[in-house]
Protein backbone atom coordinates (compact mmCIF):
# COMPACT_ATOMS: atom_id res chain seq x y z
CA UNK A 1 0.00 0.00 0.00
CA UNK A 2 3.09 2.33 0.72
CA UNK A 3 4.35 1.08 -2.13
CA UNK A 4 1.22 2.19 -4.38
CA UNK A 5 0.42 5.42 -2.34
CA UNK A 6 4.40 6.57 -3.48
CA UNK A 7 3.73 5.62 -6.76
CA UNK A 8 0.84 8.19 -7.35
CA UNK A 9 1.39 11.43 -9.15
CA UNK A 10 2.07 14.31 -7.11
CA UNK A 11 -0.18 17.34 -7.17
CA UNK A 12 0.48 20.26 -5.59
CA UNK A 13 -2.09 21.99 -3.09
CA UNK A 14 -4.44 24.46 -4.15
CA UNK A 15 -3.70 27.63 -3.33
CA UNK A 16 -6.34 29.60 -0.77
CA UNK A 17 -8.68 31.99 -2.58
CA UNK A 18 -7.33 35.09 -3.85
CA UNK A 19 -8.64 38.07 -2.03
CA UNK A 20 -9.31 41.33 -3.63
CA UNK A 21 -10.30 44.75 -2.73
CA UNK A 22 -11.42 46.48 -5.48
CA UNK A 23 -12.82 49.98 -6.38
CA UNK A 24 -16.29 50.18 -6.79
CA UNK A 25 -16.18 51.09 -10.11
CA UNK A 26 -14.55 47.96 -11.31
CA UNK A 27 -18.05 45.86 -10.22
CA UNK A 28 -18.95 44.97 -13.75
CA UNK A 29 -15.49 44.85 -14.96
CA UNK A 30 -14.20 42.96 -12.49
CA UNK A 31 -16.49 39.50 -12.43
CA UNK A 32 -15.60 39.46 -16.30
CA UNK A 33 -12.05 39.35 -15.61
CA UNK A 34 -12.37 36.73 -12.54
CA UNK A 35 -14.74 34.71 -14.83
CA UNK A 36 -11.90 34.98 -17.61
CA UNK A 37 -8.99 34.13 -15.00
CA UNK A 38 -10.86 31.22 -12.99
CA UNK A 39 -11.96 29.45 -16.67
CA UNK A 40 -8.08 29.39 -17.47
CA UNK A 41 -5.96 29.05 -14.15
CA UNK A 42 -9.11 26.86 -11.86
CA UNK A 43 -7.64 30.07 -9.21
CA UNK A 44 -10.88 31.24 -7.20
CA UNK A 45 -11.00 35.09 -6.76
CA UNK A 46 -13.10 36.86 -4.17
CA UNK A 47 -13.78 40.29 -4.81
CA UNK A 48 -15.00 43.09 -2.14
CA UNK A 49 -15.60 46.20 -4.01
CA UNK A 50 -15.82 49.36 -2.03
CA UNK A 51 -14.46 53.39 -2.22
CA UNK A 52 -10.38 53.18 -2.60
CA UNK A 53 -9.93 55.63 0.75
CA UNK A 54 -11.75 53.13 2.62
CA UNK A 55 -9.89 50.29 1.79
CA UNK A 56 -6.98 52.07 2.34
CA UNK A 57 -7.96 52.40 6.06
CA UNK A 58 -8.59 48.62 6.74
CA UNK A 59 -5.86 47.55 5.10
CA UNK A 60 -3.74 49.71 6.92
CA UNK A 61 -6.14 48.03 10.19
CA UNK A 62 -4.95 44.42 8.80
CA UNK A 63 -8.25 43.55 6.29
CA UNK A 64 -6.72 40.08 5.07
CA UNK A 65 -6.42 41.38 1.19
CA UNK A 66 -3.99 39.80 -1.63
CA UNK A 67 -4.62 42.52 -3.82
CA UNK A 68 -5.31 46.28 -3.58
CA UNK A 69 -6.76 47.38 -7.34
CA UNK A 70 -7.40 51.38 -6.60
CA UNK A 71 -8.75 54.05 -8.32
CA UNK A 72 -6.09 56.26 -6.95
CA UNK A 73 -3.12 56.46 -6.89
CA UNK A 74 -1.94 58.19 -3.43
CA UNK A 75 -3.48 55.01 -1.71
CA UNK A 76 -1.36 52.39 -2.79
CA UNK A 77 1.90 54.51 -2.53
CA UNK A 78 1.03 55.30 1.39
CA UNK A 79 0.64 51.48 1.84
CA UNK A 80 4.00 51.16 -0.01
CA UNK A 81 5.92 53.87 2.26
CA UNK A 82 4.32 51.61 5.18
CA UNK A 83 5.72 49.05 3.61
CA UNK A 84 2.27 47.34 3.86
CA UNK A 85 2.71 46.79 0.16
CA UNK A 86 5.22 45.48 -2.31
CA UNK A 87 6.95 48.57 -4.54
CA UNK A 88 7.72 46.40 -7.47
CA UNK A 89 4.36 45.12 -7.89
CA UNK A 90 2.69 48.77 -7.82
CA UNK A 91 1.87 49.25 -11.66
CA UNK A 92 -1.31 51.77 -13.68
CA UNK A 93 -4.01 49.02 -14.80
CA UNK A 94 -5.99 51.52 -16.34
CA UNK A 95 -7.57 55.44 -16.45
CA UNK A 96 -10.87 55.62 -15.51
CA UNK A 97 -13.42 58.14 -17.31
CA UNK A 98 -15.66 60.11 -15.79
CA UNK A 99 -19.02 61.23 -17.79
CA UNK A 100 -22.59 63.17 -16.57
CA UNK A 101 -25.19 60.74 -16.82
CA UNK A 102 -29.12 60.95 -16.46
CA UNK A 103 -31.76 58.39 -16.69
CA UNK A 104 -33.36 57.35 -20.44
CA UNK A 105 -36.76 59.44 -19.70
CA UNK A 106 -35.14 62.55 -18.35
CA UNK A 107 -36.33 65.93 -20.04
CA UNK A 108 -32.72 67.32 -19.56
CA UNK A 109 -31.00 68.06 -22.87
CA UNK A 110 -27.33 66.96 -22.53
CA UNK A 111 -26.10 69.23 -25.49
CA UNK A 112 -24.79 71.83 -23.35
CA UNK A 113 -22.45 69.39 -21.47
CA UNK A 114 -22.30 70.74 -17.56
CA UNK A 115 -24.11 73.67 -18.39
CA UNK A 116 -27.23 71.17 -18.26
CA UNK A 117 -26.89 70.86 -14.42
CA UNK A 118 -28.17 74.40 -14.34
CA UNK A 119 -31.13 73.56 -15.24
CA UNK A 120 -33.98 74.22 -12.24
CA UNK A 121 -35.05 70.71 -13.19
CA UNK A 122 -31.78 69.14 -11.91
CA UNK A 123 -32.35 69.40 -7.71
CA UNK A 124 -29.85 67.02 -6.92
CA UNK A 125 -26.76 65.83 -8.34
CA UNK A 126 -25.02 62.63 -7.23
CA UNK A 127 -21.21 62.26 -7.10
CA UNK A 128 -18.85 59.82 -5.02
CA UNK A 129 -17.80 61.41 -1.88
CA UNK A 130 -14.33 63.31 -2.61
CA UNK A 131 -12.96 62.90 0.91
CA UNK A 132 -12.44 58.87 -0.10
CA UNK A 133 -12.95 58.36 -4.20
CA UNK A 134 -10.89 59.69 -6.39
CA UNK A 135 -14.18 59.95 -8.57
CA UNK A 136 -15.31 62.47 -6.24
CA UNK A 137 -12.29 64.35 -6.17
CA UNK A 138 -12.63 64.57 -10.49
CA UNK A 139 -16.16 65.39 -10.39
CA UNK A 140 -14.88 68.42 -8.29
CA UNK A 141 -12.48 69.33 -9.90
CA UNK A 142 -14.35 69.27 -13.45
CA UNK A 143 -17.18 71.28 -12.14
CA UNK A 144 -14.48 74.57 -10.67
CA UNK A 145 -13.22 74.13 -13.71
CA UNK A 146 -16.15 75.01 -15.34
CA UNK A 147 -17.00 77.84 -13.10
CA UNK A 148 -20.29 76.13 -11.53
CA UNK A 149 -19.02 74.32 -8.50
CA UNK A 150 -20.29 77.98 -6.30
CA UNK A 151 -23.67 77.16 -8.31
CA UNK A 152 -24.16 73.75 -8.39
CA UNK A 153 -23.05 72.97 -4.18
CA UNK A 154 -25.82 72.62 -2.88
CA UNK A 155 -26.90 70.53 -4.80
CA UNK A 156 -24.61 68.37 -4.46
CA UNK A 157 -25.17 64.61 -2.96
CA UNK A 158 -22.15 62.07 -2.11
CA UNK A 159 -22.07 57.94 -2.13
CA UNK A 160 -19.97 56.71 -0.43
CA UNK A 161 -18.83 55.47 -3.41
CA UNK A 162 -18.95 55.95 -7.45
CA UNK A 163 -21.50 53.01 -7.10
CA UNK A 164 -23.76 54.14 -4.49
CA UNK A 165 -23.37 57.53 -6.62
CA UNK A 166 -25.11 55.77 -9.67
CA UNK A 167 -27.60 54.33 -7.06
CA UNK A 168 -29.00 57.38 -6.35
CA UNK A 169 -29.53 58.27 -10.04
CA UNK A 170 -31.38 55.15 -10.94
CA UNK A 171 -33.51 55.21 -7.56
CA UNK A 172 -34.63 58.62 -8.79
CA UNK A 173 -33.04 60.43 -5.38
CA UNK A 174 -30.83 62.67 -7.75
CA UNK A 175 -31.59 63.79 -11.44
CA UNK A 176 -28.12 63.38 -12.76
CA UNK A 177 -24.67 61.97 -11.44
CA UNK A 178 -21.16 62.60 -12.54
CA UNK A 179 -20.36 58.91 -12.86
CA UNK A 180 -17.40 56.33 -13.68
CA UNK A 181 -17.89 55.41 -17.53
CA UNK A 182 -17.52 51.79 -16.78
CA UNK A 183 -21.07 51.89 -14.64
CA UNK A 184 -22.41 53.57 -17.50
CA UNK A 185 -21.32 51.12 -19.89
CA UNK A 186 -23.19 48.29 -17.34
CA UNK A 187 -26.34 46.94 -18.24
CA UNK A 188 -28.48 48.59 -15.86
CA UNK A 189 -26.97 52.36 -16.86
CA UNK A 190 -26.29 51.95 -20.42
CA UNK A 191 -29.80 52.76 -21.80
CA UNK A 192 -29.33 56.29 -19.76
CA UNK A 193 -28.56 59.55 -21.26
CA UNK A 194 -24.50 60.36 -21.15
CA UNK A 195 -21.97 63.52 -21.59
CA UNK A 196 -18.54 62.49 -21.37
CA UNK A 197 -16.60 64.97 -19.96
CA UNK A 198 -12.91 66.34 -22.08
CA UNK A 199 -10.60 64.40 -20.38
CA UNK A 200 -8.87 67.80 -19.38
CA UNK A 201 -11.17 68.76 -17.51
CA UNK A 202 -10.43 66.44 -14.70
CA UNK A 203 -6.74 65.16 -13.26
CA UNK A 204 -6.63 61.71 -14.55
CA UNK A 205 -8.21 58.82 -12.48
CA UNK A 206 -5.15 56.79 -12.75
CA UNK A 207 -6.01 53.41 -11.08
CA UNK A 208 -3.33 51.53 -9.70
CA UNK A 209 -2.96 48.24 -8.49
CA UNK A 210 -0.53 46.66 -5.77
CA UNK A 211 0.36 43.71 -4.28
CA UNK A 212 0.10 43.54 -0.25
CA UNK A 213 3.07 42.96 2.09
CA UNK A 214 0.76 40.50 4.35
CA UNK A 215 -0.66 38.21 1.35
CA UNK A 216 -0.40 34.64 2.04
CA UNK A 217 -1.06 33.79 -1.76
CA UNK A 218 2.01 36.62 -3.62
CA UNK A 219 2.48 33.86 -6.21
CA UNK A 220 -1.26 33.60 -7.09
CA UNK A 221 -1.17 37.33 -7.25
CA UNK A 222 1.55 37.75 -9.79
CA UNK A 223 -0.21 35.35 -11.70
CA UNK A 224 -3.15 37.77 -11.97
CA UNK A 225 -0.91 40.30 -12.09
CA UNK A 226 0.39 39.05 -15.25
CA UNK A 227 -3.33 37.77 -17.00
CA UNK A 228 -3.96 41.54 -16.52
CA UNK A 229 -1.51 42.28 -19.27
CA UNK A 230 -2.97 39.90 -21.83
CA UNK A 231 -5.45 40.91 -24.78
CA UNK A 232 -8.01 39.14 -23.51
CA UNK A 233 -8.37 41.21 -20.21
CA UNK A 234 -6.97 44.45 -21.72
CA UNK A 235 -10.11 44.24 -24.07
CA UNK A 236 -12.62 43.67 -21.22
CA UNK A 237 -10.82 46.85 -19.65
CA UNK A 238 -11.63 48.13 -22.56
CA UNK A 239 -15.60 47.42 -23.23
CA UNK A 240 -16.07 49.14 -20.03
CA UNK A 241 -14.99 52.19 -21.09
CA UNK A 242 -11.24 52.57 -19.56
CA UNK A 243 -7.84 54.15 -21.10
CA UNK A 244 -5.57 51.73 -20.93
CA UNK A 245 -1.85 52.90 -20.53
CA UNK A 246 0.57 51.51 -23.33
CA UNK A 247 1.76 47.85 -21.72
CA UNK A 248 5.19 49.45 -20.94
CA UNK A 249 3.97 52.37 -19.10
CA UNK A 250 1.56 50.29 -17.15
CA UNK A 251 4.75 48.03 -15.91
CA UNK A 252 5.37 50.19 -12.98
CA UNK A 253 4.13 53.27 -11.32
CA UNK A 254 7.17 55.75 -10.35
CA UNK A 255 6.71 56.82 -6.51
Amino acid sequence: MIALLLALPAFPCRAQTLRIAAASDLQFVMPDLAAQYEKQSGEKLAITYGASGNFLAQIQNGAPFDLFFSADVSYPDKLVAAHLADPDSLRVYAVGRLVLWLPSDSPIDLSTGLKALLDPRVQKVAIANPEHAPYGRAAISALKRADFYERLKSKLVFGENISQAAQFVQSGNAQAGLLAMSLVMSPALKSGKRWELPADQYPPVEQVVVLLSASPNKSAALDFLAFLKTPAARSIFERYGFFLPPSQAAEKHKL
